[in-house]
This record gives structure tokens, C-alpha cells and sequence, in this order.
């Protein structure tokens, strides 16, 4: 973070605005409405100022900015279009230990004013560092349009009720889930619907339950963190992660997932490498049952879908032996978003009527894999964990039937930013995977819709809208 986001208190409390004009009267007015007494120092004020000042709402000095015009100010916003009076406003108010906000001058900045969504006592901040205030308040825009106009009722509510909840409930873990619990159930509907009554009728059966309640059996989410990329996770992934009291991941998921677990959330690293198993799978199991037998809600985050080469299954057993609840979010698989960022397309009428996914290692697959049956025409193969195992699956291949011209691609790093993609042969691909130095994870395609890669990747691509967060480079140009 470039600037600290933070709430100060400014009511009835000092605020300087130098400046008279349309940007003046709209840092005024935002002011006004967080309570803080306004001072306008300017020679002339314009019309929407001017009629605050003959209201009686604000303060007009009517002269040049001077440094005694801060005197007993808590905050300062220079909002004049002259960078030396920014730079002497700034200055002075530094000498003062003032934060001071020079409108579109980050040099003479200590705070920038954010774009805000409020639904008071609710109100959402939403900053760019000063980088793109057009983008801050499109981002605003956007917020605005989820969170329903009567939420700050549903905050008033929670305030009313939030001693006695205390009161009754012993401790912080029992509070959350009672809260979870409430704010994401009818008694919310009933607050912002207006029915306050029933509501609090509502919440003090909702309290007499959970005080009464006898200490309870957590829950495991078994849930598909994707690919990578973090915008590949369901709504429902990311709701249930930051839920969480526990997340357990492995070096499947990307840095950028694990940090949408909740702030305060313990998180715990149970990867497992090729040829060097960090945390065993039966040590899983015992974690899993461990946090959720001592009331935890654990989130299980794997790469790709938990039930495809995922062992979610045997995590399932050891839960269903336990008799854990558990909720399974499915994810989007490797295959699919490694072959979706590289440009090759699983299936295809001209070239690849199905498609299957197997696993490179062979003591993973629990059987000899049916390199004849692989080795059909009219087929796509996505193999995972393959990359140790080229030469080896290439030969297989070949043996089985196989043209060695047989086009085939390996996709490194699949929906990140450091995404690889090199295509080539079963003739050539190992070769190639080692001059340019390919490390897992990986997955090898094999299959004609390999060639599509070259005439689907173009050198740009194009956005959906302006928050599209633009995919690895498909062009030619950047692939290795």
C-alpha cells in the first residue's frame, strides 16, 4: 500500500480549504457532511461556495493564503490550480504537523481524498494512490451498485445490539459466527425492509439459541482455488474463504489467493513437491479433522478442482469417517485454464471429438496408463504432472502408435503473470522443455488443436471492460 487508509474524526473540529472555486466547494461540502467546521481562505468565492458562506455553513477569509490562516486547523486541502500556492500550503502545514491534500499534486500531498460509497454509518473508500481518480470512482460506481441503499440501517441495527450480544456470548469465536450468522440471514432482510420489530424479535431468539447452544462440531470447505489467476475464483470460493478460521494450502495456489483468506485467518502451508513430500496426505487428514473437531471452520484450498487429480476425495473420507461437514466448491481445473490463457481450444470439430486428462506420474494414477487408447487420433490428452515424465510419455506415445510429428505444448505457470507457453512435437517438445528451461507446474497437451495456438493468439487482446484484468500474453511475439 502506497497511503494508509484510514477514518478521521473531524467533527466540530477545524478543516482549511485554500481555494474558491467548483473543487473548493466540493471538498466543502464533503466536510460539511462528516461534521467539521470549514475555513475558505480565498480572495473571491465562487456561486456554490458563496452560497454557503451566506448560509452561515462555512468560514470566508477573503485574502491570499498566509501560513497563519492554519492555525488550530486538523486538516488542510489546498485546492487551487497554482503549484506554488500547493507547494506554500503544503509547507505550512507540514511546519504545523497538519496532513495536508493538494488536489491533483501528489507531490504536495499527505492524504489523498478517496471516491466513497456511503451508506452511513457504512461508508466504503475507494483510492487509486492518486494514480487514476476517474478509475477510483468507476471502481466506486460499481460498489455503489451492489450494496443496497438501506445498509447503513443494517450497521445502526448491529450497534444497538452489540453489548448485549457481548454480554451474552463469551467469547470472540462465538461472536463472529453469531453475527455471520445473522447478518447473512432474515433478520438482515428484516432491517433493511424496514421491519424492525421483527427483526429485533427475531434476533433475540437468534441470541437465547446461540447462548444456550453447546460448543459445536466445526466444518472443512473443500474448495477449487483454480489455476491461479485469483479473478478464477467462484463468488462462492471467495465468500466461504473469507468465512474461514483456517486455511490450508499447498503450492498449487498462488500467493494472490491465499491473501483473500480473511485478515485475522491462521493460515497453514501443507505443499507437497515432486520427490519431496513437505507434509504427508495422512497429515492433511489430521489437520482437517483437528481444527474442525475444536469447532474451526477450515477452508481446504487446492490448486485447479479438489476432484480432479486433487486427492479431494480421500480428504472427503476422512471427514465423512469424523463425521465433519464439509462443503465442496468445485474450481476451475488446470487443463482448462492453462489451455483457455494459451490459445488452444481442448476440443474442436475439425480436429478433437474428446478430450481426457490423465496423470503424469505413474504411482499417482494407481494403474499403467493405455498408451494404445492414448495414442488415438481425433483426441486431445491433457497430462498433469507430466513434466518430469516427457521423455518418457513421449516415447510411450510413439511406441503406441503415435505420429512423432504429433503436435504437443506445455503451458508453465498457466493464468499467471509469469505464464510460458512452447509448443512443438513429441519428436521435439522434451528437447525444447530443457533449452528453454520449463519448471513445474506444468502441463503437457497433446493433440492436432495444438496448431490452432498460432492462429488464435493474437498480439493483443482485447478487454471486456475497463476493469478487465488482461489474461498472460496470448501473442506469438511474448510466448517462449
Amino acid at each position: 500500500m502506497d497511503f494508509l487508509p484510514i477514518f478521521l474524526d473531524v467533527r466540530q473540529r477545524l478543516a482549511v480549504i485554500i481555494g474558491g472555486g467548483e473543487v473548493a466547494a466540493r471538498k466543502a461540502e464533503l466536510l460539511l457532511q462528516a461534521g467539521a467546521r470549514v475555513r475558505i481562505v480565498a480572495p473571491a468565492l465562487g456561486a456554490a461556495l458563496q452560497a454557503l458562506a451566506d448560509a452561515g455553513r462555512i468560514e470566508h477569509r477573503a485574502e491570499r493564503f498566509a501560513p497563519h490562516a492554519l492555525d488550530g486547523a486538523v486538516v488542510v486541502i489546498a485546492a487551487t490550480e497554482q503549484r506554488s500556492v500547493n507547494a506554500a500550503v503544503a509547507a505550512a502545514a507540514r511546519a504545523r504537523n497538519i496532513p495536508v491534500n493538494a488536489v491533483d499534486d501528489l507531490e504536495h500531498s499527505d492524504f489523498i481524498v478517496p471516491a466513497i460509497v456511503d451508506r452511513s454509518p457504512v461508508v466504503v473508500a475507494v483510492g487509486t494512490s492518486g494514480n487514476s481518480p476517474v478509475l477510483a470512482r468507476f471502481v466506486r460506481e460499481r460498489i455503489e451498485a451492489l450494496l443496497p441503499p438501506t445498509l447503513g440501517r443494517l450497521a445502526a441495527f448491529a450497534g444497538r445490539w452489540r453489548k448485549r450480544v457481548a454480554h451474552r456470548l463469551g467469547t470472540v469465536l462465538q461472536r463472529r459466527r453469531f453475527w455471520e450468522r445473522v447478518l447473512s440471514g432474515p433478520v438482515a432482510s428484516h432491517v433493511l425492509e424496514g421491519r424492525d420489530s421483527r427483526a429485533d424479535f427475531e434476533l433475540r431468539r437468534e441470541l437465547q439459541q446461540a447462548s444456550q447452544a453447546q460448543a459445536r462440531i466445526g466444518e472443512v470447505y473443500l474448495i477449487g482455488a483454480g489455476p491461479g489467476d485469483p479473478d478464477l475464483l467462484t463468488l462462492k470460493a471467495a465468500r466461504l474463504l473469507q468465512q474461514a478460521d483456517v486455511v490450508l494450502y499447498d503450492r498449487l495456489v498462488s500467493p494472490a489467493i491465499v491473501e483473500r483468506a480473511r485478515r485475522d485467518a491462521e493460515r497453514v502451508y501443507v505443499g507437497k513437491e515432486a520427490g519431496n513430500h513437505h507434509v504427508t496426505q495422512e497429515r492433511i487428514h489430521q489437520l482437517l479433522v483437528q481444527y474442525a473437531l475444536a469447532g474451526k471452520r477450515v477452508c481446504r484450498l487446492k490448486g485447479g478442482d479438489p476432484f480432479v487429480f486433487g486427492r479431494g476425495g480421500e480428504e472427503l473420507e476422512a471427514l465423512v469417517e469424523h463425521r465433519i461437514p464439509f462443503t465442496v466448491v468445485p474450481g476451475i481445473t488446470a487443463a482448462l485454464g492453462a489451455a483457455a490463457y494459451a490459445g488452444i481450444p481442448l476440443t474442436h470439430r475439425d480436429h478433437a471429438q474428446s478430450v481426457t486428462f490423465v496423470t503424469g506420474h505413474t504411482r499417482e494414477s494407481g494403474a499403467p496408463l493405455d498408451w494404445r487408447d492414448l495414442s488415438r487420433p481425433g483426441q486431445t490428452v491433457v497430462f498433469y504432472m507430466g513434466l518430469s515424465q516427457l521423455r518418457t510419455i513421449f516415447t510411450n506415445l510413439i511406441a503406441a502408435g503415435a505420429p512423432d510429428s504429433l503436435p504437443a505444448a506445455l503451458v508453465a505457470q498457466a493464468t499467471l503473470a509469469g505464464q510460458r507457453v512452447i509448443t512443438g512435437t513429441l519428436a521435439t517438445l522434451a528437447d525444447q522443455a530443457e533449452a528453454e528451461g520449463i519448471e513445474s507446474p506444468a502441463l503437457l497437451i497433446v493433440g492436432e488443436v495444438v496448431k490452432l495456438r498460432a492462429a488464435l493468439c493474437d498480439e493483443s487482446r482485447s478487454a471486456a471492460s475497463p476493469l478487465a484484468v488482461a489474461a498472460p500474453s496470448l501473442s506469438r511475439a511474448k510466448s517462449a
